[in-house]
This record gives C-alpha cells, structure tokens and sequence, in this order.
C-alpha cells in the first residue's frame, strides 16, 4: 500500500505536468501563423506596389490584445481621392485625415467588432485615442481595391495623419511612417 506522503507527491507531480502542457498548449493556440501566401500577379510601377515573383503572407490573426499590445503603427489617407483606397469598411464612408482614425490588421478588426470603438495608441512618451473605421486587410492585396500594396502585417495600426501629429511625430521625422506602440482598447 502506497503512503500518503507518495501519493501526495504522484499528485502535485501529475498537476504540474498538466499545468505546464496547458500552458505550453496554450503558447501555441496564442501563435498567429501565416495563413497562406498571395503571389503577385506581376509587375506594377509604384514605389509601395507587389513585386514581380514575390509572396507576401497572409494572416486571418493578430497577435492577442492585452492592455499594451505591441504593434507597428503605419500611416493611411483616409479621404476622398488619397492614396488610402476606397471608403472605409465600418461605415462606408471616408474621412478627414485631421481626425484620429485607424484601420487594424483583419486579425484585429476581428470581422468588424471593434468598429466606432477607440482605442488608445501609446509612443513618444504621448497616448492619443482614434477610433477604429476600417481594416487593414491582412489576406488580400496586390490588386486594385487594395491599391496594388501587399497585404498588412498581422500587426499593424494603419493610422490618419491626425493620430501621428497628436503622438508628436511630424512628416519630417525619420519615424514617420511607420513605428513601434502599444495600443489597448479604449
């Protein structure tokens, strides 16, 4: 007959090893893999446009959201005519570059959810909240709709140039553009 004491033992051994599998487990599922890959469809003349033969990844996840997601915050016009595309996808409408709006990676945007939700974007020592209108599309590019540029990272925050005066970052600076945040909702 076995002790308590060993039995105790089996037992605080056995929870450990499931603990640390459902943690690993968990590691795991958080991973956002590519999904796919888009080949261009051939050559187009733009500075920002897919490249002849090359792949670009495709992603239907963002990294998870926690109180100071990391990110790369990106720049987009989102009026009328700019070089942004088309309207935006929560509203159809497009807007004026001098509000504080973001488009997120589609793993983000999480089918239209966070739609005229805000979020808060942290750099420079400065926080400024925009609210979310459309998606930076994670899956499809190199086509017209999407003005010939490959499809986002999983982790961009593609913000109005209103979002980066407000974190201090004029269009002479050297990180305009794109650059390291954070952002959390609300």
């Amino acid at each position: 007959m076995a002790s308590s004491a060993g039995i105790i033992l089996v037992l605080v051994v056995l929870s450990t090893l499931v603990a640390s599998s459902a943690v690993r487990l968990f590691e795991i599922q958080d991973v956002c893999n590519p999904s796919g890959e888009l080949h261009s469809p051939g050559r187009l003349s733009c500075d920002e446009c897919c490249k002849e033969g090359e792949s670009y990844p495709q992603y239907e996840c963002s990294p998870q959201v926690t109180g100071e997601t990391i990110a790369i915050l990106t720049v987009n016009d989102f009026e009328e005519g700019g070089y942004g595309g088309g309207p935006s996808e929560c509203d159809n409408q497009y807007h004026d570059n001098s509000e504080p709006v973001v488009a997120l990676s589609t793993g983000w945007y999480a089918k239209g959810s966070r739609c005229g939700n805000f979020v808060r974007i942290s750099a420079n020592g400065r926080t400024v909240s925009a609210k979310v209108v459309d998606e930076c599309d994670s899956v499809n590019g190199c086509d017209k709709e999407h003005t010939f540029e490959p499809p986002c990272l999983n982790n961009i925050v593609d913000a109005s140039p209103a979002v980066w005066k407000a974190l201090g970052i004029s269009q002479d600076d050297g990180d305009y553009g794109y650059m390291k945040i954070t952002w959390a909702m609300g």
